[in-house]
């Protein structure tokens, strides 16, 4: 009897033992420890520990059949790494691992650290050499980060058009939101006005490195000479073509300024998008909302945005990797965490299969919020286009935009059936999400899919490229969406056979030039896009070279079906093609253009003539795209896209082609209110072809359930289906977010 009394109270003492070697669920929590074993009575203490309880458990017996589940309580976790999932965390088709906050609790995986409100001191003015004003004399505080232990500030690095994206230097976040790095002017630009000398034009193979010199007239510029670590920020030769530069010199005996380095189009200026702000200047810290750090002090000074009380939150980013690292890993899911204060990715997936991420808030990443797939380190040391090299890498989004360009049919190794669902992304560096999967040589759908997700602030360090959702490769899915927010993109596509529906995209190119709200070009190849049913709005900049829908350079095989265009200040039209092939614009509802519908410029037949850049120059880009790339003669693409297979038939040796020739483009029974009733405009070149066919222009109410309140139903009375008996409705009500489970938890901003 004792002995069975002895082994009833050692089973007692084991119970925890014995429920976590059986158990499905496991806990985590900020008051737990890593030696305990999972339970909810005893948790642990991070992520890294559940995930090896599951990999434990998985060596032990066969996969459970409802799958696994770690509840994450309240709390912020900290990751001085990421929190990284690989194959041996994989679940099971039916069977998934589940990683989620408990219901009603706010977790945050951060990769950044708090500052203590005990750290936080009022500014000495007389403690530092910078020219302060009165106010911020009054209002400044500082942190001196070396006492609290944190020594890596990251540096600043040059990034712009056409460069590697490269993780931010340490930023500062207040009450979860970026403040400004001290800047100036506080609002607006500096216009660039006389040129000394240019600088070297790597766009045009000119690797010599030298930087522009430019004039100012602003006083204020004397006040940063001497200050070895000034950059500007702007547009300095074409108006969606940004970059940050390192100004070497200033010297206020000649009022020039010396750039470090090139950029890419060398510098000029007169253009109303030439200009610049000038960033990171401790003596520009003069309005509530802005900061600095001091790398050698390793002293951080901020004026608050707001009054600091006992609920203040001060937090910097510490963590270069993704916070969130899916690699290889399949079937799991990470719902209702926000993620957030990482100097790189917020979420970086490669390869695997049906992943999902739901209901997560992904927000102050210095690069992009959400990477599928891999991004590619440049190899050549040059700023560079045409000539650039490089190699994929993994956790680094790098330069995969050149990367890309060059190898069209990169396989990024993104995986397959993936999903971003109804999460919330802003206050991003380097655009909302990178969307990828599929093979495009091969033409076999990724299947990969962003749902239901608010993106915007996307764009605080690099700009032109980078959207709110970037996509690849072949056959993913932009669906149900609300873009906003941007001076650039909303989309950028790349790649065939994607499908963008059911999104809301409005105040997006509202400060560039020769940017458009959707994207696509260069590639003849990428065709069967369908953008249909969404909801275009109040973007563009009437002053600037805008278009909604651009189709650019010889793009062709895209559907534009369905969507309602509102209120678009698109001097360039709402659909602009340049030498566009098999073009349908069809069914739409165009209110309010700025100019005409459809522009069309068929100008490679001119640039053909010897006024080409070095990538069109005798068609070598497209015979590499076309025919190495892929192989438009043969199948896949001749037998899905047998209208391609003649694109470069040669028709004058040496002078002209077929792709140069505009062909079987349609604009056709779509209804259009006010605007320009001439609905079609053909730029230059006499091989433009857009036919117009059965449109309906009007400029009063054709029959919308509520024009004033920008309710586009058409009644079922509405005169449009009179005068155009083949119009389709629109299912205008579906257009943009939709509640479900995972929208409801998500966090207010």
């Amino acid at each position: 009897m004792k002995k069975n009394y002895l082994f009833v109270i050692l089973a007692l003492l084991c119970w925890p033992c014995i429920f976590s070697a059986h158990a499905t669920d496991f806990y985590v929590s900020k008051s737990g420890n890593d030696k305990n074993p999972g339970t909810r009575e005893a948790p642990v203490a991070t992520l890294e520990a559940a995930r090896d309880l599951i990999r434990k458990q998985k060596s032990i017996e066969a996969h459970p059949k409802e799958g696994f589940t770690v509840w994450v309580s309240a709390g912020e976790y900290y990751q001085s790494g990421s929190f990284t999932l690989n194959a041996n965390d994989s679940g099971l088709p039916h069977a998934p691992v589940t990683y989620r906050a408990v219901p009603g609790d706010r977790v945050f995986i951060t990769g950044g650290v708090s500052i203590p409100q005990s750290a936080v001191k009022r500014l000495d003015p007389g403690s530092i050499k910078a020219i302060l004003t009165p106010d911020a004399k009054k209002n400044v505080y500082f942190v001196d980060l070396k006492s609290l232990g944190i020594t890596d500030f990251g540096t600043h690095k040059q990034y712009g058009h056409a460069l590697p994206v490269n993780p931010a230097p340490v930023e500062l976040f207040f009450n979860s939101r970026p403040l400004t790095l001290a800047r100036y002017p506080n609002k607006g630009f500096i216009p660039i006005e006389e040129v000394v000398d240019p600088g070297s034009n790597p766009r045009m193979g000119d690797h010599s490195n030298r930087g522009a010199t430019i004039k100012y007239t602003d006083k204020r510029h004397e006040v940063w000479a001497g200050n070895d670590d000034v950059w500007f920020q702007g547009t300095f030769y074409n108006g969606y073509a940004d970059d940050k530069i390192h100004v070497e010199s200033i010297d206020p005996r000649t009022r020039e300024i010396k750039f470090s380095t090139p950029h890419m189009y060398s510098v000029r200026g007169g253009k109303e998008y030439t200009h610049y702000v000038a960033l990171n200047i401790l003596d520009e810290l003069d309005m509530p909302g802005e900061w600095y750090a001091d790398r050698k002090s390793g002293i951080l000074y901020f004026w608050p945005p707001e009054q600091i009380d006992v609920n203040t939150r001060l937090e910097i980013s510490l963590l270069e990797d993704p916070v969130v690292s899916l690699e290889g890993v399949s079937h799991v899911i990470l719902r209702d965490f926000t993620i957030q204060n990482g100097r790189g990715i917020g979420i970086y997936m490669e390869r695997g299969v049906n992943n999902l991420v739901a209901g997560c808030t992904v927000r102050n990443f210095g690069t992009t919020g959400i990477l599928l797939g891999q991004g590619a380190r440049q190899t050549v040391p040059y700023i560079t286009h045409d000539f650039y090299e490089g190699v994929p890498i993994s956790r680094r989004v790098g330069n995969y935009a050149a990367h890309i360009y060059k190898y069209t049919t990169w396989d990024r190794m993104a995986g397959k059936n993936h999903k971003v669902l109804s999460c919330n992304i802003y206050n991003t560096g380097a655009g909302g999400i990178v969307l990828s999967g599929g093979s495009k040589r091969k033409l076999v759908p990724g299947n990969n899919v962003v749902e239901n997700c608010k993106i915007h602030d996307y764009n605080r360090r690099n700009k032109f490229r980078w959207g709110g959702v970037i996509v690849d490769g072949c056959g993913n899915k932009v669906r149900h969406n609300e873009i906003y927010n941007a001076d650039f993109q909303a989309i950028f596509s790349v790649g065939p056979e994607h499908i963008f529906e059911y999104n809301d995209i409005h105040h997006v190119t509202l400060h560039s030039d020769d940017v458009s709200v959707w994207y696509t070009g260069r590639d003849p190849s990428d065709r069967g896009l369908i953008v249909r049913y969404n909801y275009f709005h109040e973007c563009g900049n009437a002053k600037r070279m805008n278009m909604g829908v651009y189709c650019d350079d010889s793009s062709g095989g895209i559907t534009v079906f369905g969507n309602v265009f509102y209120n678009m200040h698109t001097a360039h039209g709402v659909l602009y093609s340049n030498t566009g092939w098999d073009l349908t614009m069809k069914n739409n509802i165009i209110i309010h253009p700025h100019s005409y519908t459809a522009v069309l410029s068929p100008h490679y037949y001119t640039w053909y003539k010897g006024r080409a850049p070095i990538m069109f120059g005798k068609g070598k880009l497209f015979e590499q795209r076309l025919l190495k790339d892929v192989n438009i003669r043969k199948p896949p693409y001749s037998e899905r896209y047998p209208k391609l297979v003649n694109y470069m038939d040669v028709i004058v040796e040496g002078e002209e082609w077929e792709g140069m020739h505009s062909r079987r483009n349609v604009l056709s029974t779509n209804v259009i209110v006010g605007g320009n009733k001439d609905l079609i405009q053909i730029r230059g070149g006499k091989y433009g072809v857009f036919e117009n066919i059965n449109n309906y222009h009007t400029n009063g109410d054709p029959g919308f359930e509520n024009f004033q309140q920008q309710n586009f139903m058409l009644k079922e009375d509405s005169k449009v289906y009179k005068k155009l008996p083949d119009f389709e409705k629109i299912p205008f009500d579906r257009m943009g977010l939709y509640e479900d489970e995972f929208r409801k938890n998500l966090i207010s901003e």
